[in-house]
Protein backbone atom coordinates (compact mmCIF):
# COMPACT_ATOMS: atom_id res chain seq x y z
CA UNK A 1 0.00 0.00 0.00
CA UNK A 2 2.83 2.41 1.00
CA UNK A 3 4.48 1.65 -2.38
CA UNK A 4 1.37 2.88 -4.33
CA UNK A 5 1.14 5.52 -2.21
CA UNK A 6 4.80 6.78 -3.21
CA UNK A 7 4.05 5.58 -6.77
CA UNK A 8 0.87 8.32 -6.89
CA UNK A 9 2.75 10.92 -5.24
CA UNK A 10 5.82 10.57 -7.95
CA UNK A 11 3.42 10.84 -10.97
CA UNK A 12 1.28 13.41 -9.91
CA UNK A 13 4.48 15.44 -9.20
CA UNK A 14 5.62 14.49 -12.55
CA UNK A 15 2.44 15.44 -13.99
CA UNK A 16 2.38 18.84 -12.12
CA UNK A 17 6.00 19.98 -13.61
CA UNK A 18 5.10 18.93 -17.02
CA UNK A 19 6.27 16.13 -17.67
CA UNK A 20 3.41 13.19 -19.00
CA UNK A 21 3.85 10.05 -15.90
CA UNK A 22 3.98 7.70 -18.61
CA UNK A 23 6.70 8.73 -20.61
CA UNK A 24 8.84 9.88 -17.91
CA UNK A 25 11.47 6.86 -19.08
CA UNK A 26 11.30 8.04 -22.17
CA UNK A 27 12.31 11.43 -20.97
CA UNK A 28 15.38 10.36 -19.28
CA UNK A 29 16.38 7.42 -21.56
CA UNK A 30 16.52 10.28 -24.56
CA UNK A 31 18.34 12.44 -22.02
CA UNK A 32 21.61 9.70 -21.98
CA UNK A 33 21.17 8.79 -25.46
CA UNK A 34 22.09 12.30 -25.72
CA UNK A 35 24.53 12.72 -23.66
CA UNK A 36 26.10 9.69 -25.36
CA UNK A 37 25.61 11.07 -29.00
CA UNK A 38 26.94 14.79 -27.72
CA UNK A 39 29.96 12.94 -26.35
CA UNK A 40 32.12 13.59 -29.34
CA UNK A 41 30.93 16.75 -30.62
CA UNK A 42 33.49 19.18 -28.84
CA UNK A 43 36.62 17.14 -30.97
CA UNK A 44 35.66 14.67 -33.06
CA UNK A 45 36.65 16.94 -36.44
CA UNK A 46 39.82 17.36 -35.24
CA UNK A 47 40.30 14.05 -34.03
CA UNK A 48 39.33 12.69 -37.67
CA UNK A 49 41.92 14.52 -39.28
CA UNK A 50 44.50 13.28 -36.79
CA UNK A 51 43.23 9.76 -37.16
CA UNK A 52 42.97 8.97 -41.22
CA UNK A 53 41.14 11.94 -42.49
CA UNK A 54 44.71 13.82 -43.31
CA UNK A 55 43.43 17.46 -43.08
CA UNK A 56 40.70 19.48 -41.33
CA UNK A 57 39.50 19.85 -44.82
CA UNK A 58 38.55 16.05 -45.49
CA UNK A 59 37.54 15.89 -42.08
CA UNK A 60 34.58 18.36 -42.51
CA UNK A 61 33.66 16.56 -45.41
CA UNK A 62 33.10 13.91 -43.30
CA UNK A 63 31.45 16.14 -41.06
CA UNK A 64 29.05 17.89 -44.08
CA UNK A 65 28.05 14.02 -45.31
CA UNK A 66 26.98 13.14 -40.97
CA UNK A 67 25.13 16.33 -41.41
CA UNK A 68 23.25 15.57 -44.54
CA UNK A 69 22.17 11.82 -43.02
CA UNK A 70 20.84 13.59 -39.87
CA UNK A 71 18.91 15.67 -42.22
CA UNK A 72 17.50 12.71 -43.82
CA UNK A 73 16.98 11.01 -40.48
CA UNK A 74 14.62 13.57 -38.76
CA UNK A 75 12.47 13.80 -41.90
CA UNK A 76 12.12 9.99 -42.17
CA UNK A 77 11.61 9.81 -38.44
CA UNK A 78 8.41 11.81 -39.20
CA UNK A 79 7.22 9.95 -42.35
CA UNK A 80 8.18 6.52 -41.14
CA UNK A 81 6.36 7.26 -37.41
CA UNK A 82 2.89 7.54 -39.41
CA UNK A 83 3.02 3.69 -40.68
CA UNK A 84 5.59 2.40 -38.85
CA UNK A 85 5.09 4.01 -35.27
CA UNK A 86 7.33 5.67 -33.30
CA UNK A 87 8.65 2.49 -30.98
CA UNK A 88 9.83 0.93 -34.59
CA UNK A 89 11.18 4.19 -35.61
CA UNK A 90 13.25 4.48 -32.24
CA UNK A 91 14.32 0.91 -32.59
CA UNK A 92 15.50 1.71 -36.11
CA UNK A 93 17.71 4.43 -35.00
CA UNK A 94 19.28 2.82 -32.11
CA UNK A 95 20.17 -0.23 -33.84
CA UNK A 96 21.74 1.90 -36.45
CA UNK A 97 23.65 4.05 -33.82
CA UNK A 98 25.08 0.85 -32.14
CA UNK A 99 26.05 -0.78 -35.57
CA UNK A 100 27.96 1.59 -37.26
CA UNK A 101 29.34 3.57 -34.23
CA UNK A 102 30.93 -0.20 -33.96
CA UNK A 103 32.00 -0.35 -37.28
CA UNK A 104 33.40 3.19 -37.01
CA UNK A 105 35.10 3.04 -33.86
CA UNK A 106 36.56 -0.83 -34.63
CA UNK A 107 36.90 -0.94 -38.61
CA UNK A 108 37.57 2.79 -39.62
CA UNK A 109 38.97 4.17 -37.07
CA UNK A 110 40.87 1.39 -36.57
CA UNK A 111 42.42 1.40 -39.76
CA UNK A 112 42.67 4.83 -40.87
CA UNK A 113 40.57 4.30 -43.73
CA UNK A 114 39.19 7.48 -45.28
CA UNK A 115 36.25 6.10 -47.24
CA UNK A 116 35.00 3.80 -44.27
CA UNK A 117 35.12 6.83 -42.17
CA UNK A 118 32.72 8.20 -44.85
CA UNK A 119 30.41 5.46 -45.08
CA UNK A 120 30.26 4.03 -41.36
CA UNK A 121 30.04 8.07 -39.83
CA UNK A 122 27.91 9.55 -42.60
CA UNK A 123 25.41 6.50 -42.12
CA UNK A 124 25.26 6.99 -38.19
CA UNK A 125 24.02 10.46 -38.65
CA UNK A 126 20.75 8.80 -39.21
CA UNK A 127 20.83 7.09 -35.87
CA UNK A 128 20.09 9.73 -33.02
CA UNK A 129 16.56 11.89 -35.28
CA UNK A 130 15.48 8.54 -35.85
CA UNK A 131 15.63 7.84 -32.18
CA UNK A 132 15.00 11.17 -30.84
CA UNK A 133 12.35 12.51 -33.30
CA UNK A 134 10.42 9.34 -33.48
CA UNK A 135 9.89 9.80 -29.94
CA UNK A 136 9.25 13.87 -30.50
CA UNK A 137 6.17 12.10 -32.50
CA UNK A 138 5.38 9.69 -29.78
CA UNK A 139 5.41 12.83 -27.27
CA UNK A 140 2.94 14.53 -29.56
CA UNK A 141 0.51 11.70 -29.78
CA UNK A 142 0.17 10.72 -26.24
CA UNK A 143 0.53 13.71 -24.41
CA UNK A 144 -3.07 15.69 -23.67
CA UNK A 145 -3.05 17.91 -25.95
CA UNK A 146 -3.69 20.80 -23.12
CA UNK A 147 -0.48 20.09 -21.74
CA UNK A 148 2.16 19.59 -24.75
CA UNK A 149 3.70 22.78 -24.39
CA UNK A 150 5.20 21.64 -21.61
CA UNK A 151 6.04 18.06 -22.70
CA UNK A 152 7.43 19.23 -25.68
CA UNK A 153 10.04 21.88 -23.84
CA UNK A 154 10.79 18.68 -21.56
CA UNK A 155 11.43 17.02 -24.87
CA UNK A 156 14.38 19.61 -26.04
CA UNK A 157 15.39 19.83 -22.30
CA UNK A 158 16.40 16.45 -22.50
CA UNK A 159 17.69 16.83 -26.20
CA UNK A 160 19.36 20.13 -26.11
CA UNK A 161 20.71 18.98 -22.38
CA UNK A 162 22.56 16.02 -23.62
CA UNK A 163 23.36 17.03 -27.14
CA UNK A 164 25.82 19.07 -26.64
CA UNK A 165 26.34 20.01 -22.96
CA UNK A 166 26.37 17.45 -20.91
CA UNK A 167 28.00 15.09 -23.82
CA UNK A 168 30.96 17.56 -24.14
CA UNK A 169 31.20 18.23 -20.52
CA UNK A 170 31.71 14.56 -19.97
CA UNK A 171 34.06 14.56 -22.67
CA UNK A 172 35.84 16.92 -20.81
CA UNK A 173 36.44 15.28 -17.91
CA UNK A 174 36.69 11.19 -19.25
CA UNK A 175 39.05 12.47 -22.45
CA UNK A 176 42.28 13.13 -20.03
CA UNK A 177 41.82 10.08 -18.04
CA UNK A 178 40.66 7.38 -20.22
CA UNK A 179 42.04 9.36 -24.26
CA UNK A 180 39.94 10.28 -26.96
CA UNK A 181 39.41 6.41 -28.42
CA UNK A 182 37.97 5.42 -25.54
CA UNK A 183 35.84 7.84 -24.61
CA UNK A 184 34.10 7.40 -27.65
CA UNK A 185 33.69 3.47 -26.63
CA UNK A 186 32.13 5.34 -23.23
CA UNK A 187 29.77 7.15 -25.27
CA UNK A 188 28.32 3.88 -27.19
CA UNK A 189 27.32 2.85 -24.16
CA UNK A 190 25.67 5.42 -23.20
CA UNK A 191 23.98 5.74 -26.01
CA UNK A 192 22.84 1.95 -25.69
CA UNK A 193 21.67 2.22 -22.06
CA UNK A 194 19.78 5.67 -22.93
CA UNK A 195 18.03 3.71 -25.39
CA UNK A 196 17.35 0.70 -24.24
CA UNK A 197 15.67 2.50 -20.76
CA UNK A 198 13.65 4.40 -23.37
CA UNK A 199 12.06 1.47 -25.11
CA UNK A 200 11.61 -0.91 -22.58
CA UNK A 201 10.46 1.45 -20.49
CA UNK A 202 7.76 2.69 -22.85
CA UNK A 203 6.49 -0.67 -23.38
CA UNK A 204 2.64 -0.97 -23.58
CA UNK A 205 2.78 2.97 -23.33
CA UNK A 206 -0.15 4.16 -26.31
CA UNK A 207 0.96 6.02 -29.13
CA UNK A 208 4.14 4.40 -29.93
CA UNK A 209 2.40 2.43 -32.92
CA UNK A 210 1.00 2.99 -36.25
CA UNK A 211 -0.64 6.73 -36.54
CA UNK A 212 -1.72 6.41 -40.53
CA UNK A 213 -4.99 4.65 -40.88
CA UNK A 214 -4.25 0.71 -42.66
CA UNK A 215 -4.69 1.45 -46.04
CA UNK A 216 -1.85 3.73 -46.08
CA UNK A 217 1.78 2.37 -47.46
CA UNK A 218 4.99 3.43 -46.55
CA UNK A 219 5.80 5.02 -49.76
CA UNK A 220 2.60 6.72 -49.36
CA UNK A 221 3.37 8.49 -46.18
CA UNK A 222 6.69 9.38 -47.44
CA UNK A 223 5.30 11.25 -50.46
CA UNK A 224 2.83 12.57 -48.33
CA UNK A 225 5.20 14.14 -45.64
CA UNK A 226 6.42 16.18 -49.03
CA UNK A 227 2.93 17.11 -50.24
CA UNK A 228 1.27 18.16 -46.54
CA UNK A 229 3.65 20.90 -47.17
CA UNK A 230 1.50 22.61 -50.23
CA UNK A 231 -2.01 20.23 -50.02
CA UNK A 232 -2.14 21.75 -45.91
CA UNK A 233 -0.91 25.43 -46.26
CA UNK A 234 -0.40 26.11 -42.65
CA UNK A 235 1.72 23.43 -42.68
CA UNK A 236 4.02 24.49 -45.19
CA UNK A 237 3.99 28.23 -43.37
CA UNK A 238 5.05 26.13 -40.32
CA UNK A 239 7.91 24.77 -41.72
CA UNK A 240 8.85 28.46 -43.15
CA UNK A 241 9.02 30.03 -39.24
CA UNK A 242 10.57 26.66 -38.15
CA UNK A 243 13.77 28.00 -40.80
CA UNK A 244 13.59 31.37 -39.72
CA UNK A 245 13.64 30.13 -35.73
CA UNK A 246 17.39 29.14 -36.49
CA UNK A 247 18.91 30.40 -39.79
CA UNK A 248 20.12 33.53 -38.21
CA UNK A 249 21.95 31.36 -35.34
CA UNK A 250 24.04 29.50 -38.12
CA UNK A 251 24.52 32.69 -40.36
CA UNK A 252 25.82 34.32 -36.90
CA UNK A 253 28.28 31.34 -36.52
CA UNK A 254 29.84 32.71 -40.00
CA UNK A 255 30.80 36.05 -39.09
CA UNK A 256 30.53 36.74 -35.11
CA UNK A 257 33.52 34.52 -34.04
CA UNK A 258 36.12 37.16 -36.08
CA UNK A 259 33.90 39.78 -34.99
CA UNK A 260 34.03 38.59 -31.11
CA UNK A 261 37.09 36.88 -30.90
CA UNK A 262 39.46 39.28 -33.44
CA UNK A 263 37.47 43.07 -33.56
CA UNK A 264 36.66 43.52 -29.95
CA UNK A 265 39.13 41.20 -28.61
CA UNK A 266 37.81 38.57 -26.39
CA UNK A 267 39.82 36.16 -28.35
CA UNK A 268 38.61 32.31 -29.50
CA UNK A 269 38.06 31.16 -25.86
CA UNK A 270 35.79 34.34 -25.12
CA UNK A 271 33.40 33.69 -28.52
CA UNK A 272 33.29 30.08 -27.16
CA UNK A 273 31.96 30.99 -23.93
CA UNK A 274 29.22 32.78 -25.31
CA UNK A 275 28.56 30.40 -27.73
CA UNK A 276 28.30 27.90 -24.61
CA UNK A 277 26.03 30.76 -22.78
CA UNK A 278 23.81 30.98 -25.79
CA UNK A 279 23.28 26.51 -25.62
CA UNK A 280 23.16 27.07 -21.30
CA UNK A 281 20.54 29.47 -21.62
CA UNK A 282 18.51 28.21 -24.36
CA UNK A 283 18.23 24.37 -22.43
CA UNK A 284 16.15 25.61 -19.58
CA UNK A 285 14.48 28.44 -21.48
CA UNK A 286 12.66 25.33 -23.23
CA UNK A 287 11.50 23.96 -20.22
CA UNK A 288 10.57 27.03 -18.93
CA UNK A 289 8.35 28.29 -22.51
CA UNK A 290 7.24 24.67 -22.78
CA UNK A 291 5.21 24.88 -19.64
CA UNK A 292 4.35 29.05 -19.81
CA UNK A 293 3.05 28.10 -23.38
CA UNK A 294 0.24 26.13 -21.93
CA UNK A 295 -0.72 28.91 -19.39
CA UNK A 296 -0.61 31.90 -22.11
CA UNK A 297 -1.35 30.40 -25.44
CA UNK A 298 0.98 28.51 -27.97
CA UNK A 299 0.77 31.23 -30.79
CA UNK A 300 1.18 34.38 -27.89
CA UNK A 301 4.51 32.51 -27.03
CA UNK A 302 5.43 31.60 -30.17
CA UNK A 303 4.61 35.43 -31.39
CA UNK A 304 5.84 37.49 -28.93
CA UNK A 305 8.72 35.59 -26.96
CA UNK A 306 9.99 33.25 -29.97
CA UNK A 307 9.53 35.89 -33.19
CA UNK A 308 9.36 39.15 -31.88
CA UNK A 309 12.10 38.01 -29.04
CA UNK A 310 14.30 37.13 -31.18
CA UNK A 311 14.27 40.30 -33.97
CA UNK A 312 15.01 42.24 -30.58
CA UNK A 313 17.89 39.75 -28.85
CA UNK A 314 19.52 39.26 -32.39
CA UNK A 315 19.92 43.13 -33.03
CA UNK A 316 20.95 43.72 -29.63
CA UNK A 317 23.68 41.05 -29.89
CA UNK A 318 25.32 42.74 -32.44
CA UNK A 319 25.58 46.28 -31.64
CA UNK A 320 25.17 46.49 -28.29
CA UNK A 321 28.95 44.75 -27.72
CA UNK A 322 30.11 46.76 -30.64
CA UNK A 323 28.85 49.88 -28.64
CA UNK A 324 30.09 49.31 -25.15
CA UNK A 325 32.80 46.49 -25.80
CA UNK A 326 32.47 44.66 -22.45
CA UNK A 327 32.46 41.39 -22.58
CA UNK A 328 29.57 41.22 -19.96
CA UNK A 329 27.49 43.30 -22.18
CA UNK A 330 28.38 40.37 -24.88
CA UNK A 331 27.48 38.02 -22.07
CA UNK A 332 24.33 39.15 -21.50
CA UNK A 333 23.24 39.54 -24.65
CA UNK A 334 23.96 35.67 -26.03
CA UNK A 335 22.22 34.70 -22.64
CA UNK A 336 19.07 36.71 -24.21
CA UNK A 337 19.14 35.58 -27.65
CA UNK A 338 19.42 32.02 -26.23
CA UNK A 339 16.18 32.57 -24.36
CA UNK A 340 14.00 34.02 -26.89
CA UNK A 341 15.43 31.17 -29.36
CA UNK A 342 13.50 28.53 -27.27
CA UNK A 343 10.17 30.76 -27.50
CA UNK A 344 9.84 28.81 -30.25
CA UNK A 345 9.16 25.72 -28.81
CA UNK A 346 5.07 26.11 -29.42
CA UNK A 347 6.04 25.60 -33.21
CA UNK A 348 6.10 21.35 -32.90
CA UNK A 349 3.00 21.27 -31.13
CA UNK A 350 1.12 24.07 -33.56
CA UNK A 351 2.39 21.62 -36.39
CA UNK A 352 1.18 18.33 -35.10
CA UNK A 353 -2.32 20.44 -33.87
CA UNK A 354 -2.71 21.81 -37.62
CA UNK A 355 -2.49 18.20 -39.02
CA UNK A 356 -3.99 16.07 -35.84
CA UNK A 357 -4.77 12.74 -38.52
CA UNK A 358 -1.12 13.35 -40.34
CA UNK A 359 1.13 14.17 -37.10
CA UNK A 360 4.28 12.11 -38.43
CA UNK A 361 4.01 13.87 -41.88
CA UNK A 362 3.69 17.30 -40.20
CA UNK A 363 6.56 16.78 -37.71
CA UNK A 364 8.71 15.75 -41.38
CA UNK A 365 8.14 18.77 -43.02
CA UNK A 366 8.84 20.52 -39.02
CA UNK A 367 12.28 18.64 -39.12
CA UNK A 368 13.14 19.07 -42.83
CA UNK A 369 12.83 23.02 -41.63
CA UNK A 370 15.39 22.32 -39.18
CA UNK A 371 17.82 20.78 -41.66
CA UNK A 372 16.98 23.46 -44.10
CA UNK A 373 17.83 26.27 -41.27
CA UNK A 374 21.48 25.40 -41.36
CA UNK A 375 22.38 26.25 -45.02
CA UNK A 376 19.65 29.41 -45.12
CA UNK A 377 21.82 31.15 -42.35
CA UNK A 378 25.13 31.00 -44.11
CA UNK A 379 24.01 31.68 -47.49
CA UNK A 380 21.98 34.98 -46.51
CA UNK A 381 25.49 35.62 -44.63
CA UNK A 382 27.17 34.69 -48.22
CA UNK A 383 25.03 36.60 -50.58
CA UNK A 384 24.50 40.07 -48.71
CA UNK A 385 27.91 40.12 -46.11
CA UNK A 386 29.75 41.76 -49.10
CA UNK A 387 27.04 44.09 -49.78
CA UNK A 388 26.08 45.49 -46.88
CA UNK A 389 28.49 43.94 -44.14
CA UNK A 390 27.54 42.46 -40.88
CA UNK A 391 25.32 45.07 -39.29
CA UNK A 392 22.79 44.81 -42.39
CA UNK A 393 22.81 41.07 -42.56
CA UNK A 394 21.94 41.16 -38.45
CA UNK A 395 18.93 43.89 -39.87
CA UNK A 396 17.93 41.22 -42.26
CA UNK A 397 17.83 37.98 -39.77
CA UNK A 398 15.81 40.56 -37.19
CA UNK A 399 13.72 41.59 -40.51
CA UNK A 400 13.12 37.91 -40.75
CA UNK A 401 11.77 37.29 -37.40
CA UNK A 402 9.05 40.17 -37.83
CA UNK A 403 7.64 38.58 -40.91
CA UNK A 404 7.62 35.19 -38.77
CA UNK A 405 5.72 37.13 -36.29
CA UNK A 406 2.80 38.26 -38.49
CA UNK A 407 3.21 34.65 -40.29
CA UNK A 408 1.89 32.98 -36.98
CA UNK A 409 -1.48 34.41 -37.70
CA UNK A 410 -2.40 32.24 -40.18
CA UNK A 411 -1.33 28.78 -37.99
CA UNK A 412 -4.86 28.16 -37.12
CA UNK A 413 -6.05 25.10 -35.56
CA UNK A 414 -8.95 22.62 -37.60
CA UNK A 415 -12.05 22.52 -35.51
CA UNK A 416 -11.31 18.21 -34.21
CA UNK A 417 -7.82 19.78 -32.80
CA UNK A 418 -9.62 22.41 -30.75
CA UNK A 419 -12.35 20.13 -29.42
CA UNK A 420 -9.26 17.52 -28.54
CA UNK A 421 -7.82 20.93 -26.74
CA UNK A 422 -10.97 21.48 -24.95
CA UNK A 423 -11.51 18.05 -23.45
CA UNK A 424 -8.37 17.71 -22.21
CA UNK A 425 -7.26 14.81 -24.85
CA UNK A 426 -4.57 13.95 -26.36
CA UNK A 427 -3.88 13.37 -30.62
CA UNK A 428 -4.43 9.61 -30.42
CA UNK A 429 -7.61 9.98 -29.35
CA UNK A 430 -8.37 10.95 -32.93
CA UNK A 431 -9.90 7.99 -35.02
CA UNK A 432 -7.40 8.04 -38.52
CA UNK A 433 -9.90 6.24 -40.22
CA UNK A 434 -13.07 8.32 -39.56
CA UNK A 435 -11.50 11.24 -38.53
CA UNK A 436 -13.61 11.39 -35.32
CA UNK A 437 -12.26 12.55 -31.99
CA UNK A 438 -13.11 9.61 -29.05
CA UNK A 439 -13.77 10.98 -25.69
CA UNK A 440 -12.78 7.76 -23.18
CA UNK A 441 -13.83 8.95 -20.27
CA UNK A 442 -17.83 9.56 -21.06
CA UNK A 443 -17.78 6.83 -23.91
CA UNK A 444 -18.92 9.10 -26.55
CA UNK A 445 -17.49 9.77 -30.04
CA UNK A 446 -17.97 13.22 -31.42
CA UNK A 447 -17.98 14.09 -35.13
CA UNK A 448 -16.09 16.73 -36.55
CA UNK A 449 -15.63 16.43 -39.72
CA UNK A 450 -12.83 15.76 -42.35
CA UNK A 451 -9.54 16.91 -40.59
CA UNK A 452 -7.66 17.45 -43.68
CA UNK A 453 -9.23 20.80 -44.43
Amino acid sequence: MQHQISEGRFASFIERIGLPPTLFLGFVGLLFFMIGDGVESGYIAPYLADHGAGSDSRAAIVISVYGLMVTLGSWLSGALSETWGPRRVMWLGLAIWGVFEVLFLAVALGTENYVLMLICYGIRGLGYPLFAYGFLVWVLAASPARRLGSAVGWFYFAFTGGLPTLGSLLASGTEPIIGEYTTLWLSLGIVITGGLLALIGLRGVSGGDRLAPHSTTTGQSLVASIAIAFQNPRVGLGCVIRIINTAPQFGFLVFLPTIFSDDLGFGTSGWLRLVFIVGASNIFANLIFGIVSDKIGWHRTLRIFGCLGCAVSSLLLYFLPQTFGAYWVAALCAALFGITLAGFTPISVLMSLMAPEKKGNAIAVLNLGAGAATFVGPLIVAVFLGLIGAGGVTIIFAGLYVVAALCVHWLTLPPESQEIVEKGLSLSDLDVETHHVIDHHDNNTTVTGDASR
